[in-house]
C-alpha cells in the first residue's frame, strides 16, 4: 500500500481552504483518509498553516510519500529539515538546534515582512488622504473662483 501526505480541498467556491492528510494513495483527493496532519488556508496572508510538525515527521519516517505541493509546506515548516537531517544521521540534540536556528531565521524573515506591509499600508494611506486634501482644496479654490467673477449684463 502505497501512503500519500497530501491536501484535501475543502470550503466553498472561490473560497478554499485544505487539510494535510495522509491517505492510501489510490483514495480520491477528497475521499478516504488515514489521518488530519494540519490545515492550510491560502486565503491569509500570514499564518497560513498549521501542521503537528512530530505527527508528520513520524509519517515520513514511516515511508509516506509527499505530494510537491505537500512537500513545500512541510519545507516551509521545518518538518523537512528534520527529516533530512534524521535521514543523515543526525542526534536528536542536533537536529532540534539546527531546527531553532532555521526557525529563528524565519521568524525574523517573516517579522521583516510583517513591518514592510504594514509600512506599505500606512504610506498608502497618506497618499490617498494627501490625494483627497487635493481634490478637495481644488474644488474650494474652484468655487471661490466661480462666486468671485462679476455677473455680465
Amino acid at each position: 500500500m502505497a501512503v500519500k501526505i497530501r491536501l484535501r480541498r475543502l470550503g466553498r467556491t472561490h473560497l478554499a481552504h485544505f487539510q494535510l492528510v495522509v491517505a492510501d494513495a489510490r483514495s480520491p483527493r477528497d475521499g478516504r483518509f488515514i489521518e488530519i496532519l494540519g490545515s492550510y488556508d491560502p486565503n491569509k496572508e500570514f499564518d497560513k498553516y498549521r501542521i503537528d510538525k512530530d505527527k508528520a515527521l513520524a509519517w515520513l519516517k514511516n515511508g509516506a510519500q509527499p505530494t510537491e505541493t505537500a512537500r513545500s509546506i512541510l519545507s516551509h515548516e521545518g518538518v523537512m529539515l528534520r527529516y533530512h537531517l534524521y535521514r543523515l544521521g543526525k542526534s536528536e540534540e542536533e537536529i532540534q538546534a539546527a531546527y531553532e536556528k532555521w526557525k529563528a531565521q524565519r521568524d525574523e524573515k517573516i517579522e521583516k515582512a510583517k513591518l514592510a506591509l504594514d509600512d506599505q499600508k500606512r504610506k498608502a494611506a497618506e497618499e490617498n488622504l494627501t490625494r483627497e486634501r487635493n481634490v478637495r482644496n481644488n474644488r474650494a479654490e474652484a468655487l471661490k473662483a466661480q462666486r468671485s467673477v462679476p455677473a455680465e449684463a
